[in-house]
This record gives structure tokens, sequence and C-alpha cells, in this order.
């Protein structure tokens, strides 16, 4: 298909706008993470008309904010989830292999072991189950024992007086934002019609069935005709039951998960390590120019809109870790934190959040609605694949069966051949070999568009902060290809400067905000708007430090 069906950019939203006001639809999602992008993309490779409204950004709330792994859940065996584990395996080994190898990557992870024997065959036992539970696929290498010398090789950082030795066993990593809007995106080369900026303030229904929405965008309100209504809104889908007034079949409880930043020096090792806490694990993640750590797991009963890090939270994170680091990570390293909510479906309402199976729930309460809560962010293609084979009960026509195990998202076709063409990208654009490598492992084939964009003005091939290896033309593709509307969407989402860097994009997003104007048509009390509406959610994110 052509690669500019899948754009999403102002022109694009304009006209998906007005077909949502004038047509007649087969599906229309309620929600833009993960899942929701991922609905939408499954009913549409099976033909269906779908549309998709999200009230504020691709990935804006918790499918932003997760510890960036597509993982089994290792801990999951423990609580015998070997259901989820093995599905969520499989899942892991078909992203990293075929359907977006240009944005997972397989990671390693060292298990530090305490007691030398005993450590030793427990762990090893459950990473065996762990391996064997992937199937046929071998996206990843098998789990191995390492003595106390190999683990000071791979992690100097380990306390020596209290580790003995390790196991080294893999997964993988993906930055979550970007994967959802090349998921959107994809979904869009679809045929599906897709706007943000779009809050449905009430459904439409018969005394039978519903069938449709009401939708506010950009001050005016319209009937969104739709023979199914789907909401994946995540934490807010109980909100949507209240304001809709059905009944909803399960419960939603919200598990909030904190990640602190810290910067590459702060711990020295070359892998990922894990950590078994007395309530969890604790990752210690490699991300770029940084590490990440996470995540706590607890009871959350306050603001959806704004989960924040609190000091518990972080001292917490500090702890656990501080167990067997040395030296130990102190509070003033931290570069930033964020928070983001998992929404669990609980089966009564005193159950502990890291209890809770993560394992989804699709409820079709009434004719034409159907919802969809839990599960992980792996899961999101099953997850979607089960929302639509309960929607299209209700439709009155046959559909065929979910296609996406064998859809590739956009920039994955051609992405191995251009990996071996680095050095000569590099030169074709004046640019690094480091920078060609970087930007085909978060746009993967699609990187041609940006070249080409630079080629017609050689300043943009300038990196936004020097160091912190985002290009300018990044920003710019943000709002002309990846459907980006705010500064927060460009400089938190679409480019990772608010979570990266010591100042988070502050230095410079008077000069994005300039950049990026002319495509989203602002004037100067625009962009003096959304310099200010970005200051005001880094003050919010990072009050904890």
């Amino acid at each position: 298909m052509a690669p500019n069906k899948s754009l999403l950019n102002p022109e694009q939203r304009k006209a998906d706008i007005e077909l949502l006001a004038s047509e007649e639809f087969d599906i229309l999602v309620i929600g833009g993470g993960v899942v929701g992008s991922g609905i939408a993309l499954d009913a549409a490779a099976r033909g269906l008309k779908v549309a998709l409204v999200e009230s504020d950004d691709f990935a804006s709330g918790t499918s932003s904010r997760s510890s960036k792994l597509i993982h089994g859940g290792l801990r999951y065996l423990e609580q015998f989830d070997f259901k989820l584990v093995r599905e969520a395996l499989h899942e892991r080994e078909m992203m990293i292999t075929e359907q977006a190898p240009h944005l997972v990557k397989p990671l390693s992870f060292v298990y530090p072991l305490h007691k030398k024997y005993l450590d030793r065959i427990y762990v090893g036992a459950g990473l065996m189950l762990y391996d064997l539970l992937r199937g046929k696929l071998r996206a990843v290498p098998w789990h191995k024992h390492i003595s106390f010398g190999e683990m000071r090789n791979e992690a100097r950082s380990l306390n020596p007086e209290i580790v003995t030795g390790g196991l080294v066993y893999y997964d993988a990593q993906v930055d979550d934002a970007r994967h959802t809007v090349m998921v959107a995106r994809t979904a869009k080369d679809y045929g599906a019609h897709i706007v943000t900026g779009a809050t449905v303030t009430q459904i439409t229904r018969t005394p039978d069935r519903v069938t449709g929405a009401i939708v506010a965008v950009d001050g005016h309100s319209f009937n969104v005709k739709s023979k199914v209504v789907v909401a994946a809104a995540g934490i807010w889908n109980e909100e949507l039951y209240q304001q809709f007034g059905i009944k909803p079949g399960y419960k939603i409880k919200m598990s909030k998960g904190v990640h602190i930043i810290l910067p590459k020096d702060a711990i020295d090792a070359k892998t990922g390590i894990i950590i078994k806490t007395s309530l969890s694990v604790l990752f210690i993640i490699p991300w770029g120019n940084e590490w990440l750590l996470g995540t706590t797991d607890t009871d959350y009963t306050g603001d959806r809109e704004y989960p924040v890090a609190d000091s518990a939270d972080i001292d917490y994170i500090l702890n656990e870790a501080n167990k067997v680091l040395l030296p130990k990570i102190r509070r003033e390293q931290i570069l930033s934190t964020y928070a983001g909510l998992r929404p669990l479906v609980s089966p009564a309402k005193d159950s502990s959040t890291t209890k809770i199976s993560r394992e989804h729930t699709v409820d079709h309460p009434v004719k034409g609605f159907v919802s969809i809560a839990g599960g992980k962010y792996t899961t999101y293609r099953v997850m979607a694949a089960d929302a639509v084979d309960a929607a299209v009960k209700d439709l009155d026509k046959s559909s065929p069966k979910s296609s996406t195990k064998s859809i590739a998202l956009i920039g994955a076709a051609g992405y191995s051949t251009l990996m071996k063409q680095i050095a000569s990208l590099a030169q074709s654009y004046s640019v690094s070999t480091a920078c060609v490598e970087r930007m085909l492992n978060r746009y993967g084939s699609l990187v041609s568009d940006i070249f080409q964009t630079i080629a017609k003005d050689a300043s943009l091939a300038e990196e936004i902060l020097p160091g912190a290896g985002y290009l300018k033309a990044e920003a710019l593709y943000a709002v002309s290809h990846e459907g980006a509307r705010t500064l927060v969407d460009v400089l938190a989402r679409r480019l990772r400067l608010a979570m990266e860097t010591s100042d988070h994009g502050l230095s410079v997003a008077q000069e994005i905000a300039e950049l990026i104007a002319p495509t989203l048509e602002w004037k100067k009390a625009d962009i003096k708007r959304e310099v200010a509406a970005f200051g005001k959610y880094v003050a919010t994110e990072m009050a904890a430090i």
C-alpha cells in the first residue's frame, strides 16, 4: 500500500472529521492508546468501516508510561498465570521477528543470585519454563547461568559482597508511544478514519441497541453513526459506562506504576538488571544514554488525568535498587520521573493490585456496545482481536477472522535491507552512521521521508539539543506525518526530550514551537500558549524531584 495513506496531519484530521460527521461506520473506537489503535487496525484489516476518536493524543495515557518492555511477565509465573505468560511470549517473538523489528529490540537482563545453590536451582527452573512457554519461535537467545566473575563483567555495579552469580535471560524493549503511533498509522493505511482531540460526550441509542456517539471536536459537536461502539479507554472506561448509563461487567482498579530516569554513568552495567522485591520486581533498564528504573505497583484513587510520582514512590525505587547496587544511586542524580496507571480488572474491592491478574476482559453488556479492559501492553494485538470478535457479532454482515498476526507495522518492510546500507545512506544524506542507525530503529523504512525533508533544507539535520540525538526534521515530521497537534505531543511523546534530558526540553520549547507552527497554522498567540502549556506539563510531571 502507498505510504502516504498512513499520514496523520492537519489535512487528514480535517478530512476525517468531515467523514465522521457524515457517514455511518461499522465500528467506532473510543481511545487512541495501543489497544484502541490495535482495534482500529484489526477491524480495518477485516474490511470493516472504522473510525477512531481520542480525546487527547495517541498514547497520551497509560500507553506512553509503561516500562518500555515487550515481555512475558516473568513474575506472573509465581502466580501460576501460565496462559498469560505464554500468550505474551508468543506476541513478543512475533513483534521482534515480523511485525515490528524496527521498533521492538531484544534486551538481555541479569538476574543476580544471593544464595549460591538454592537460588540457582529455583530461578533456573523458572527461566527454563519461561523459555519453553514461548513455543517454536526463537527471536531471543536461551537463558544461561553465569559465574560470579562473569556477573562482575556484566554488571560491576552489583554489590560483590551479596551477589554470588546470576542468570542472563532475554526479553525485548520498545518506545511505547512511538510504537502506538505506528499502530495507528498502520490502521490509517488500512483505511481507518482517525481523529485525535475528539471527546465522546454521550452515546446515541434506540431502546434495544447503541447506534453511535456524540463527539465534540474543536468546539463543535456532531453525531457519529456506528453499528457498534467499542470503548478502549483504559482507566476511563468506567467513567464512560457511568456517562452512558450502562452497567459494567467488571470493576477497574487503578494501579500506579512509577519510573525514574538516571544518567548512564549512574550505573556500571552492560545489560539490564532485574531484582526481586518483597512486593514485586524492579527493573533496571538501559535506555539510550540513560537508565530507566521501575516500577511501583500501588493502589491509586487520585486524579486519572494527572498521575504523578511522589516522594514515597521514588524512595521505594531508590531503596530497592540500593539493596544490590554499589555505589548507591542518589536522589539528586534523577533526571526525570513519570507515572502511569494500569487499568486492572478487579474481581473484588479489596484485591491487592500486585495479585490481580493482568489478563484482559471483554464486556458486551448491550447490543452495539463493547468494552475491553485489563491486559498488558505486550498483548495489545490479542486484546484488539478479541474486542473486534465481540463487536462483529452485532453487525448485519459476516466478517473474516483477525489477520493481524501476519500484518507488519508500517516501516517494517525493507527495514532489514536498509540496516545493511547504513554507511551508504549516511554518505548520501551527509549525516553520521550513528544517526542513520538510530533513525532506522525509530522509523524503519519510513526514514526516507525524513531524509528527503533534510535534502530540501539542510538545517533540519541539526540536533534539537546537542547530544540528545533528535533532529529538527523529526519534530517537523511529528506534525506532518505522525498526528502531533501540540508541543507536548512533540517533545514528550514523538520525541522523548521531556523524559531524557536534564532540562526536559524547556530550553528548546520556543524554537520547536516556531518550527512546527506553519504546519499547524499557529499564530504568535498559539505559540505562546503551547510553550506555556509545555512548561506546565513539565512542572507537573517533575514535581516529585
